[in-house]
């Protein structure tokens, strides 16, 4: 079964390490099945225990899963194996579009921002044994999470929106368990969800977010878990509008055991309402970040979710970072009270870029998706070669590889570099490297 190579070791450690090392060195390629622990267990002359512990931490790394009765085998895409590797570096004279970064020019300064912290620290020290949240910080972030109809709960923070993914499925989850996805959809949380030993199920998306229909498969099927972005979802720009939500929410009243978390990713940069799904299942997690509106370098965001979600999150993160420094939560704080962004103009900046370029494809015969937020997202019919020949025409975009699992070829694009004068001529090039595409649901 295993050919050449044998796994050695007498306790649990040496066993993963020699597994680890068969991977890694290929002798042990993905969808290996490994041996039965009993038989493997006979092999090393050690008790089944110590092969069962060797799995279980192999399954923990993200290394190997199992199946039930089909036994365990080598995970078919490592974990250490990062979507974001799938970048186009721009070389000199090429426009990147790629990298999914705010306009800069939106950014709020914060030297005033960090200057307000650092007086309000130097008032009353940053200590060990404070509250791990600021409390102005927690009211100012529930007043706002009130005003958009998000459920009661109390607020934690956490260094960004992915840190909060994380925290929540590792409250919850175990190695094993079926996560359900937006596919297409944010490549960090597709590869976060196997880096944790979970099993991804995608869901079919379009431009007013996760398809009813397959959302209800995937739970039915027994995922534990369903992560969805409100609005301007990357990368596809789709906003939950208010009949997906009554759709999503009914299919959610009937799996209430299900770990929903909602990721806002459009907070402070899109114009359209929020539809909260949130408080439609017993557990649930509510994630707004600051990077696209106040800078992606403050790694701050806010959570709120169940009691029961937040203690254990907040339990973690005390035995880990401890908090997040409350230095930056006080200078967010300040950036938010004082009116910094203006999200409305934001918003209209992005959206204006974002509905040219839709529009101008639209005249050249490609369809392309982005209701909100900063991102563009073009189905084409070979995505190498998009990429390729969009390269040569001077412009560097997003392989959609990084951000797909069983979805069509596509190239994402972000339109935070564009002038009104870059339309036109990206939308020949688009056009030029599309390719004859059928128009079809993200999905």
């Amino acid at each position: 079964m295993l050919g050449e190579y044998r796994i050695s070791g007498r306790r649990a450690s040496e066993i993963a390490a020699s597994v680890e090392r068969g991977v890694s060195s290929g002798d042990l390629p993905p969808g290996h099945v490994l041996p039965p622990m009993r038989e493997l267990a006979a092999r090393l002359e050690v008790n089944p225990n110590t092969v069962a512990a060797a799995y279980r931490t192999l399954r923990e790394r993200g290394v190997i899963e199992t199946a039930g009765r089909r036994g365990s085998r080598v995970r078919a895409a490592p974990a250490s194996t990062s979507r974001g590797s799938l970048r186009i570096e721009a070389p000199p004279g090429v426009r990147d579009l790629g990298e999914g970064n705010p306009d800069p020019e939106l950014l709020p300064d914060l030297g005033p921002a960090f200057a307000a912290a650092a007086a309000a620290d130097a008032e009353c020290h940053g200590l060990y044994g404070q509250p791990p949240v600021v409390p102005e910080f927690a009211a100012y972030a529930r007043a706002a999470l009130d005003a958009d109809g998000v459920p009661a709960g109390p607020v934690a923070v956490t260094s960004g929106a992915l840190d909060a993914i994380e925290r929540v499925l590792a409250a919850h989850l175990r190695p094993g368990d079926t996560v359900a996805v937006e596919d297409p959809g944010w490549g960090s949380v597709l590869d976060l969800v196997p880096a944790l030993g979970l099993r991804a199920v995608p869901v079919g998306v379009d431009d007013s977010g996760p398809l009813a229909a397959d959302v209800e498969r995937a739970l039915r099927a027994g995922a534990r878990a369903l992560v969805v972005t409100c609005r301007a979802q990357n990368p596809t720009g789709a906003s939950v509008d208010a009949p997906r939500a009554r759709e999503l929410r009914a299919v959610l009243d009937r799996h209430p055991d299900v770990l929903l978390i909602e990721d806002d990713h459009g907070h402070a940069i899109v114009d359209l309402p929020l539809h909260p799904l949130a408080g439609a299942t017993a557990h649930w997690a509510f994630i707004r970040s600051t990077a696209k509106a106040y800078g992606p370098d403050l790694r701050v965001a806010t959570l709120t979710g169940d009691t029961v979600t937040l203690d254990r999150v907040e339990g973690r993160q005390r035995l880990g970072p401890g908090w997040v420094s409350r230095l930056l939560q006080r200078a967010v704080l300040h950036l938010w009270t004082s009116g910094a962004v203006d999200s409305r103009t934001v918003a209209r900046s992005y959206g204006d870029r974002r509905k040219a370029l839709v529009q101008a494809l639209a005249e050249r015969g490609v369809s392309a998706g982005g209701r909100s937020g900063m991102n563009v997202w073009v189905p084409v019919s070979d995505e190498t070669g998009a990429v390729a020949r969009l390269l040569h025409a001077g412009w560097a975009v997003a392989p959609g590889g990084r951000f797909r699992l069983d979805t069509p070829q596509a190239v994402r694009l972000t339109v935070s570099p564009l002038a009104a004068a870059d339309i036109g001529p990206l939308a020949d090039a688009v056009a030029a490297a599309a390719g004859p595409v059928r128009p079809v649901s993200y999905g």
